[in-house]
């Protein structure tokens, strides 16, 4: 089974982490207001950032990492990986 680390761009210029196995239906989920509790005050845009990995445990330890970065470090990683956050 794979495993998705995405970062979401929400309306507000902030980011979202997380991680699941169903990216469609999760994204799906942040963007009727239903996914986290976070994304429910900061409605999300679109997914800027994803990666891809064949345990939990692995996208786990990524996802926790990612959150450790400043904005300024999560818009670099999705910049190097030729996501672009501000295009629409």
């Amino acid at each position: 089974m794979k495993f998705f680390v995405y970062i979401l761009l929400c309306e507000d210029g902030s980011f979202y982490t997380g991680s699941t196995k169903n990216l469609e239906k999760r994204v799906e989920l942040h963007m009727n207001g239903k996914g986290a509790r976070y994304t429910k005050s900061h409605k999300p845009k679109k997914v800027v950032y994803v990666e891809l990995f064949e345990t939990r445990s692995g996208a786990l330890k990524r996802e926790r990492r990612i959150k450790k970065k400043s904005h300024n470090q999560k818009q670099g990683l999705i910049t190097k990986n030729n996501y672009s956050p501000i295009k629409q």
